[in-house]
């Protein structure tokens, strides 16, 4: 059995943003309470994301077939002049 709780709470939000909010809500056609919610989720949600990613795998590539500064060498390696 899942017990759900919703707790009251007073927040300090710049007008600005408070007046982005309720225009947001109109649009989704949701409450305040419901957006600020959802944000709150995916903003913790979001730190489960940003663990530390694996390294990129290393490789000899026999280092750079021409200097990419050099127009003509960079137009001649691609066209095979």
């Amino acid at each position: 059995m899942v017990i759900c709780m919703r707790i009251k709470t007073t927040l300090k939000i710049e007008e600005s943003v408070m007046m982005r909010l309720k225009e947001e809500a109109v649009r989704r056609g949701c409450t305040m309470s419901e957006l600020v919610e959802s944000a709150l989720r995916l903003l913790l949600q979001s730190d489960k994301i940003h663990q530390k990613m694996p390294s990129l795998p290393k490789f000899k590539s026999g280092g750079p077939l021409v200097d990419i500064a050099d127009r003509d060498a960079l137009y001649q390696a691609m066209e095979g002049r």
